[in-house]
């Protein structure tokens, strides 16, 4: 399938961390004009791993200059290798979530740029590594999912953090994905490329699935990740293996919405990397060159940026041919939309860099 390249492409800066960077993500602000990002960071020669603040700063004050650096202000050292790394903002304080391959879930506080406090841990909530963790939005709560078919909510409260087992399937069912849509509701993502509708209201176990067979058996896997926008929390869109990304429409639950990957049909469908794993998903905010307009309607899906195990970054949108952002000969593990500037992207590679994208 071609991929449509942008006219203007973006500003791309790569910079080498000499570390394997597991997982990246955005700060939210500390001040109004100083940038930042938390990066995950693992030494595989001192098999140790840290999470940092790094400040996006232009070495050359030049106004002709463009450069970028990465320059670390704080670190914490985790008790095992992260799994997942997510953010968000509390009463105008950045927070920072982190769970490890040991199973258990730290919650940080950046008191300022310089300082990065852990407020507290629930160790060992699960037999295992932490698949998938995501903090609520502007909430003090998160929800984490394993391997082990636990599914836990860990909060941060005035004596510390707690954690309440919300369900186990006792090892029947392996999450891999999970992500809230409001405060009582969140999706998870496993095998089978199935997901599960949870209400914290109605426990004992989802409250929906979906189980569709809508590759007639050409293709099984795993979603890797869920994204949920906050004006349309009915629809769930899902990355996967084999290059599949989907939306699950809660009104029409058994008719997915397939944007990228194998298909009931003709084989593949505008799929930007028909054989690789879709690593990460996030609903693109940055809409400047489309026409804002066709997404008005609630049938119409919101644009799509994905990466990839084979190094892609793009864009994809419903009926069209994916635009790419960034090809690398390496993996893009993960990535961040900034929120309060959509056009800026940060994204961490296989060999050992990040890389930063200005959109034009």
């Amino acid at each position: 399938m071609a991929v449509t390249q942008l006219p203007r492409p973006p500003e791309v800066y790569k910079l080498p961390q000499y570390k394997y960077v597991d997982a990246v993500r955005w700060l939210p602000p500390i001040s109004a004009l100083d940038r930042h990002a938390v990066l995950a960071l693992f030494d595989s020669d001192g098999g140790s791993s840290t999470v940092e603040i790094h400040s996006l700063l232009n070495p050359n004050p030049d106004a002709s200059s463009t450069a970028k650096s990465l320059t670390t202000l704080a670190a914490w050292t985790p008790p095992s290798r992260v799994s997942s790394l997510k953010t968000t903002n509390l009463g105008h304080r950045p927070f920072i979530a982190v769970s490890t391959v040991d199973g258990s879930v730290h919650v940080l506080a950046a008191q300022n740029a310089h300082s990065l406090v852990e407020m507290g841990a629930a160790p060992r909530v699960h037999a295992g590594p932490v698949s998938c963790i995501d903090l609520v939005e502007g909430g003090a709560e998160c929800v984490s999912v394993g391997e082990d078919g636990r599914v836990n909510l860990v909060s941060l409260g005035d004596s510390g953090v707690s954690s309440f087992r919300f369900f186990d399937s006792n090892g029947l069912v392996s999450y891999s994905a999970a992500r809230w849509a409001s405060p009582n509701e969140f999706a998870t993502g496993g095998l089978g490329f199935g997901l599960q509708w949870w209400d914290r209201r109605k426990p004992g176990g989802p409250v929906s699935q979906f189980k569709c067979n809508w590759t007639q058996g050409r293709a099984s896997g795993i979603v890797h990740s869920i994204d949920i926008h906050p004006s349309r929390k009915h629809t769930c869109l899902a990355g996967g293996s084999s290059g599949t990304i989907f939306a699950w429409d809660l009104r029409w639950q058994q008719q997915p919405i397939i944007l990228s990957g194998v298909v009931m049909g003709d084989g593949s469908k505008h799929s930007v990397s028909d054989s690789s794993e879709v690593w990460e998903v996030q609903y693109d905010r940055d809409v400047k060159s489309s026409n804002a307009s066709n997404f008005s309607s609630s049938s119409r899906m919101l644009p799509v940026m994905m990466c990839s195990e084979d190094g892609i970054l793009a864009v994809v949108e419903e009926d069209e041919e994916p635009v790419e952002l960034l090809a690398e000969p390496c993996a893009i593990n993960s990535f961040d939309i900034d929120k309060q500037n959509p056009s800026d992207v940060i994204c961490s590679l296989e060999w050992e860099s990040v890389a930063i994208l200005t959109r034009p």
